[in-house]
């Protein structure tokens, strides 16, 4: 099980990300647009003021079951652990364990 502070960490991370989204990508596209280098600096500085846990490769993909932020399966969004145990219980539909 991991830390409460750092699920809560996670928690707020998402929180930062939705609300700086629109004002993060309209200052990625000024910068795409522009050609004048002095105009460009402003537009970095301007990004760089941003939280820097508004940053989406911030993000980290956590199990919902165990909050275990390694080994995570995005269509499930289970831990390896945790798809594990499941799918020998017969709790995860379609899932079978594999023999060749």
């Amino acid at each position: 099980m991991a830390k409460k502070s750092m699920i809560e960490r996670e928690v707020k991370r998402l929180k930062l990300i939705k609300k700086f989204k629109n004002q993060r990508s309209t200052l990625k596209s000024l910068l795409k647009k522009t050609d004048d280098f002095s105009e460009i600096i402003i537009l970095q500085e301007k990004m760089q003021k941003l939280p820097r846990n508004s940053m989406t490769c911030r993000h980290r993909q956590r199990c919902w079951m165990t909050g275990r932020s390694r080994g995570v399966y995005r269509n499930f969004g289970l831990s390896r652990h945790v798809l594990r145990e499941m799918s020998h219980s017969c709790l995860l539909p379609g899932v079978r364990k594999s023999s060749w």
